[in-house]
């Protein structure tokens, strides 16, 4: 009898067989589906590079004398 390493669906946490799953790594199409959905509303991101840092402007207005 081989014993196989169990997998637990990223979506439910339930355990997500591998052996006949057309939607292996998840548990069912339905988590499968929550997955994609969480990825089209921005849930999950995948950085870039840093950015440069922003400088914070001063409200100029403040600072100036009115002009004439």
């Amino acid at each position: 009898m081989e014993t196989r390493a169990r997998h637990a669906c990223p979506t439910c946490g339930r355990d997500a067989p591998r052996r006949d799953n057309r939607a292996f790594p998840f548990c069912s199409p339905a988590c499968k589906l929550v997955d994609l959905g969480r990825w089209l509303d921005g849930a999950y991101r995948i950085p870039g590079p840093p950015g440069e840092p922003t400088l914070e402007l001063e409200d100029e207005d403040e600072d100036e004398t009115p002009r004439a």
